[in-house]
């Protein structure tokens, strides 16, 4: 009897800090367009820009400053992904 409890212990720890699953497309995209504008700057292409934050789920004007909407991106994958993202 002991073994099934402790079975049954271990898998609920198991979910609740086991691996996490793989990371969606969109906040995998996310992640790298956070990255290469903390390595180098702001892309030059912010109609991407523009894709990805609404694959996120976020509403962006097309006149939208991209800085914003990658400060709105950084916001979306930290909530995503359940904390502070690392820059």
């Amino acid at each position: 009897m002991k073994a099934k409890r402790k079975a049954g212990v271990l898998s609920s720890l198991n979910r609740w800090f086991g691996r996490r699953g793989a990371l969606s497309n969109e906040l995998q995209a996310g992640r790298e367009v956070l990255a290469a504008v903390d390595a180098g700057g702001l892309p030059l292409n912010p109609a991407r820009i523009n894709q990805i934050a609404r694959d996120l789920g976020l509403e962006v004007s097309r006149s939208a400053a991209v800085e914003e909407t990658v400060e709105r991106i950084r916001a979306a994958v930290n909530r995503g992904m359940g904390g502070p993202c690392a820059k």
